[in-house]
């Protein structure tokens, strides 16, 4: 499952009230796969059909349900230490290559 911190749950809904979409939520997705897979973090109104819905802290998340797997034990936060400012995912499991991805490692 994925967890929200509630620095990340607080930065979200002040954004989404901010553009006057209250109610709204995240879409969290991976795209590609393999060694190097890419995150996305977008704002959508509803789940699509068959997204996992997390609720925490005050924020619905929707989750992929393809990678919902893979996405598990990810973390949404959000930092602001002066140098970086946005929000990051944390953890989750580590893509393995396998014996068909020879450049890796």
């Amino acid at each position: 499952m994925v967890t929200i911190t509630s620095q990340a749950a607080d930065k979200a809904k002040e954004f989404l009230a901010k553009e006057g979409k209250d109610g709204w939520g995240l879409r969290l997705s991976l795209y590609g796969g393999g060694c190097a897979p890419s995150y996305g973090l977008d704002i959508a109104e509803n789940p699509e059909a068959d997204d996992e819905i997390v609720e925490q802290n005050g924020l619905r998340v929707f989750v992929d349900k393809d990678a919902s797997a893979a996405l598990s034990g990810m973390e949404i936060d959000y930092v602001d230490d002066g140098s970086v400012q946005g929000f990051v995912l944390r953890g989750g499991e580590q893509p393995s290559c396998g014996p068909s991805c020879s450049s890796c490692g």
